[in-house]
This record gives C-alpha cells, structure tokens and sequence, in this order.
C-alpha cells in the first residue's frame, strides 16, 4: 500500500476527490494532507476525516524559498510519504525541493498542457478562441508544468463561457482524472489516460 501526502492552498477540492476514491482496492491511502496556508480549508476537513495535517505558513519565511520548504519537507518527510500530490498548491517549487521528491510527485493543472502553463489558464483559453479547455495530471519536474503527461480530460469551450463557468467545467474533470490516474501510477502504470 502507497503512502500519499497531498499538499494544498486552499478548500482542497481535489484533494476531497483524492481521498473519497482511497478506498477499498485503492493502492493508496494517504498519510498527510499539508498546507502553506493556516485558513486554507482542506486542513480542518482533513481533520475530521482522521487524517494527519499540518501547517507550514510560508509568509513568515519571506523571500526564503530554502527555509519555507525545508520547514516542509520536514513535517513531509515525518510521515514517510512513497507519493508527494500536489493538489492546488500555490507555490513554485525549487528544483532543490522537487528533486528530493524526483519520480514521485504529481500535480494537476487546468489546461492541456503544453498549453498555458502557469496561471490564468482559463482566460488565456478564451482569449485565444480554444474551442476545447482541459486539465492534465503531469508528474512534477524542475520546469514549471512540463513534466510527463500522465493523463488530460478534455471539455467543450461553449458559447457564452465566462473564466468562472468554464473553471467550474473543468474542476469536474479535475475531479475524475486525479484519482484515476493516481490509482495508475501508484500500481506502476506510466502510460497517458485520457479522459472525454
């Protein structure tokens, strides 16, 4: 059995996805569900479904990218995690961090990437006239999101699609792709899904 630590910003809406689906013949379960922020949601309803949490606000730390994620790899590492889940966290990783992590770390992110990396991926969508929007579990490497695709689900850009609508759209993806492809990975199936 996996041990999965699953690392947040905010509600944890995927996350929540992530342990509803860590259940009976999952491979996973997870050991962890860590944040950078004190008020981000997810921790409390970490709480109250048992798991371990912590908190790791990287305000304090300033400009020290070095000390804030020392800090966390320590509550991390503590739990003894085989797999690292990036689950809308909203913090650039260094290359230090995610090499400690190499092979076993997973993000989620709401374009189809190549397309869109970083932030703002829904405007930048429906800027560009896309017809088609999407989300892509990647694995994490040192250059922001441009690790091996793992798998995409893919929706309709509609007529009328405001960044809020299309965002809600995709999040329903979001919340089929991550748990299907992490089930995958964790019985050592490396192969591209892709969801409709």
């Amino acid at each position: 059995m996996k041990r999965a630590a699953i690392l947040i910003s905010g509600g944890g809406s995927n996350m929540k996805a992530l342990v509803a689906d860590m259940g009976g013949d999952h491979p996973c379960r997870p050991c962890l569900v860590a944040s950078n922020d004190p008020a981000a949601g997810g921790i409390a309803w970490a709480k109250a479904q048992g798991i371990a949490s912590a908190v790791v606000d990287h305000r304090p730390f300033g400009r020290d990218r070095a000390g804030f994620e020392t800090a966390l790899r320590a509550q991390i590492d503590a739990t003894a995690p085989d797999l690292i889940l990036l689950a809308g966290f909203m913090r650039i990783l260094t290359p230090d961090f995610i090499r400690a992590y190499e092979g076993r770390m997973l993000n989620i992110h709401p374009s189809l990437l190549p397309k869109y990396p970083g932030l703002h991926t829904h405007a930048r969508a429906l800027e560009a006239g896309d017809t088609e929007a999407g989300c892509t579990v990647h694995e994490v490497t040192a250059d922001l999101d441009a690790g091996p695709i793992l798998g995409q689900a893919r929706v309709p850009v509609l007529a009328g699609d405001t960044e809020a609508t299309l965002a809600a759209r995709i999040l329903v993806q979001e919340h089929r792709l991550y748990p299907a492809v992490l089930r995958r990975f964790a019985q050592g199936e490396r192969g591209r899904l892709d969801l409709g």
